[in-house]
C-alpha cells in the first residue's frame, strides 16, 4: 500500500521516536499492555503494522466484497440499526404490555426472552418447572400463549427475534400459526429465530436432543423457510453466549464462525443449494468493553465469512457472502456493585457495536445483575441507543475508523488468530467432534480462569469490584419482581387448555409428527399442525424425545 521510499523514511523516523522514548523512563503506567483477549498492544501503530496490505483485497469499499467496511454502501446514512431490546417476563399478557411500552418509546423491533422451562421444552405444570415459571423470561406453553404475547401487535409490520434453541422448530411453528391467526401469511413474516443448538453444547447448556437429530431439525427449518418464508432468518449463529461463558474475543469470533460453517455444510448435505439458504443465515455477537478489539472483531468476522462463502462453499450470490449480525452488550461485564456504572459500560459497548457495523442492537439495563429490567432501567438502555444514533455523529459516514493503523492491525490479527482455530478444529475432526471431545468447553474454561486470576491480581481493573470499591452501598433502583401468582395463573391456564381442546385432533397431530420425525419427511408442517391443534410445547417435545432421545453431556477434567 506504501512505496519502498515511504517505508524506509517511516522506519528511520520510527527508530528516532523509539530512541527518544528510551530517554524518557517511567512514562508508561506499566510494562506491557494487552487487549482483553490477551493480545499485546504496541506503543505506536503506523503503516508499518499493515505492511503488505492490499486496500481492495483486504478492505474494499462499504457494501462491496470483502465487506470489511460494512455490508451496505451507505450503512447508517441510509438506515439506522434495528433497536431491539430483549424482553420477556411473567405471563404472556405482562410481556405484551412491556412490548407495547417499548414500541411507544421508539423501539423498532421485538426480541422475546423465554423463561427456563420454556427454553428446556417443559410445560409450566411440569414438576421440574416449579419455581422457574416466568422468572427469567416469559412462559409460553402453547399457541394460545403466543397469540396473547403478540395481541394487538401486527406481525406483518414488526420484526421479531426469538431467543429459542432446543425447541426452536416448535416456536417457529407457533409464530407461523400466530401470524395466520392475524391474517399474515408465512411469506410475509420477518424476524429471526436463534436456533443455534451448537453453541448450546459449547456454552449455554440449554439443549434437549443429541447433536445429530438437533441438526436434522435445523435443516428441516432451513428447507421450510427457504421455500416458504423468504423474509425470515432461521438461524442466528450466536457468539454472545460463548463470550458470556468466559471466551476471549478471538474465541468468540472463531467458534461462532466455525458453527456457521457447520450449518452451511449441513444445509449442503441436506440437498439445499448454498445460494438458496445462505442469504438467510444471520449472526449474534457480544460487544464487550475492549472498545477497539470489539470493533476489529466485527470487521474481521465480515471478511472471513465473505471469503469462506465465496471461495470454499462456492456461493455465487453476493447476498450469500454477507455477514449480517445482531449485537447485545456484555451482560457478564455488568456489576451488582454500583449498578449505575453499568449505564456507562453499556453505552461504550453499544458505541463499539455501531462503529463495528451492527444491523441490530440490544443494550443491557443497569439493573440486570439484580433482576429482570424494570421500566426505568430499560428506558435508559433504549435511550442510550437513541443518543448514539442521533447525537454522537458516528452514523454520518460508513466505517469511520477504517484505515486506522491500530484498528486495521487488530482486524488482521483477529482474522489470523481465528484461522489458527479453524485449522485446529478441522484437525480434530470438525465442530461436532470438538463438542464431543470437550475442546471448545475446555478452551473457554481456561480463558475464564485466566481472566479471573487477572482480576484477583488486579492486572485488570473492574471498577467498583476490585478497585474504587465503596464499602457501604445502598441499592436505589426499583427492581422488577415476579409474583408467585404468575406461576399459578400459567399452570391453571395450560391445564384448562388441555380440557377445552379437541383431544382426538391433538393425538392425531402428535402421531403424524412422530412418523415424520422417525422418517425423512420435513417435520415443520407436522409441527404447525400440532400447534394449531393446541398441543403444548411439552407434549410435542416428549414425542420427539421418544424418537431422538435426550442429550447428556460427558464430564471432562
Amino acid at each position: 500500500m506504501y512505496s519502498e521510499e515511504f517505508q524506509a523514511k517511516l522506519k528511520q523516523q520510527r527508530k528516532q521516536w523509539e530512541d527518544a522514548l528510551t530517554r524518557e523512563p517511567g512514562r508508561c503506567r506499566r510494562d506491557a499492555f494487552t487487549t482483553l483477549s490477551g493480545a499485546p498492544i504496541q506503543g505506536l501503530y503506523t503503516p508499518a503494522e499493515i505492511e503488505g496490505a492490499d486496500y481492495f483485497r483486504d478492505l474494499g469499499l462499504p457494501g462491496e466484497y470483502p465487506y470489511t467496511r460494512g455490508i451496505r454502501r451507505t450503512m447508517y446514512r441510509g438506515r439506522l440499526w434495528t433497536m431491539r431490546q430483549f424482553s420477556g417476563f411473567g405471563a404472556p399478557r405482562q410481556t405484551n404490555e412491556r412490548y407495547r411500552f417499548l414500541l411507544r418509546h421508539g423501539q423498532t423491533g421485538l426480541s422475546v426472552a423465554f423463561d427456563l422451562p420454556t427454553l428446556m421444552g417443559r410445560d409450566s405444570d411440569d414438576p421440574l418447572s416449579e419455581g422457574e415459571v416466568g422468572k427469567c423470561g416469559v412462559a409460553v406453553d402453547s399457541l394460545r400463549d403466543m397469540e396473547i404475547l403478540f395481541d394487538g401487535i401486527d406481525l406483518g409490520k414488526i420484526t421479531t427475534s426469538m431467543t429459542m434453541n432446543g425447541p426452536a422448530p416448535i416456536f417457529l411453528a407457533m409464530y407461523v400459526a400466530a401470524g395466520e391467526k392475524q391474517g399474515v401469511p408465512a411469506a410475509q413474516l420477518a424476524g429471526t429465530c436463534q436456533t443455534d443448538i451448537l453453541k448450546e453444547y459449547i456454552a449455554q447448556k440449554e439443549w434437549i436432543f443429541p447433536p445429530a437429530p438437533s441438526m436434522r431439525l435445523i435443516v428441516d427449518m432451513m428447507a421450510f423457510c427457504t421455500r416458504r418464508m423468504p423474509k425470515y432468518n432461521y438461524i442466528s449463529i450466536s457468539g454472545y453466549h460463548i463470550r458470556e461463558a468466559g471466551a476471549t474475543a478471538v474465541q468468540e469470533l472463531a467458534f461462532t464462525l466455525a458453527d456457521g460453517f457447520a450449518y452451511v455444510e449441513a444445509g449442503i448435505r441436506g440437498g439445499l443449494p448454498v445460494d438458496e439458504f445462505a442469504p438467510r443465515l444471520s449472526f449474534f455477537f457480544n460487544s464487550h468493553l475492549d472498545f477497539f478489539e470489539e470493533i476489529a472483531k466485527f470487521r474481521a468476522a465480515r471478511r472471513i465469512w465473505a471469503r469462506r462463502m465465496r471461495e470454499k462453499y462456492q456461493a455465487r450470490k453476493p447476498e450469500s457472502w454477507l455477514l449480517r449480525f445482531h449485537t447485545q452488550t456484555a451482560g457478564c461485564s455488568l456489576t451488582a456493585q454500583q449498578p449505575e456504572n453499568n449505564i456507562a459500560r453499556t453505552a461504550f459497548q453499544g458505541l463499539a457495536a455501531v462503529l463495528g457495523g451492527t444491523q441490530s442492537l440490544h443494550t443491557n439495563s443497569m439493573d440486570e445483575t439484580w433482576a429482570l429490567p424494570g421500566e426505568k432501567a430499560v428506558k435508559i438502555a433504549l435511550r442510550t441507543q437513541q443518543i448514539i444514533a442521533h447525537e454522537t455523529g458516528v452514523t454520518h459516514t460508513p466505517d469511520p475508523l477504517g484505515g486506522s493503523y491500530f484498528v486495521e492491525a487488530l482486524t488482521n490479527r483477529m482474522e489470523a488468530e481465528a484461522e489458527k482455530y479453524f485449522a485446529e478444529i478441522e484437525r480434530r475432526g470438525g465442530v461436532l467432534k470438538c463438542i464431543e471431545d470437550g475442546f471448545f468447553q475446555k478452551e473457554i474454561a481456561r480463558s475464564a480462569f485466566e481472566y479471573q486470576q487477572a482480576l484477583e491480581r488486579k492486572e485488570r481493573i473492574h471498577v467498583g469490584v476490585n478497585e474504587f470499591v465503596e464499602e457501604e452501598e445502598t441499592l436505589d433502583i426499583p427492581l422488577l419482581k415476579i409474583d408467585e401468582s404468575v406461576a399459578r395463573e400459567q399452570v391453571d391456564g395450560v391445564r384448562k387448555l388441555r380440557q377445552s381442546r379437541d383431544g382426538a385432533k391433538v393425538k392425531g397431530a402428535l402421531e403424524a409428527l412422530r412418523r415424520a420425525a422417525a422418517g425423512t419427511e420435513n417435520t415443520l408442517p407436522r409441527l404447525i399442525d400440532c400447534v394449531k391443534a393446541y398441543a403444548t410445547e411439552g407434549e410435542i417435545v416428549n414425542v420427539l424425545k421418544e424418537v431422538y432421545g435426550e442429550y447428556r453431556e460427558p464430564a471432562w477434567f
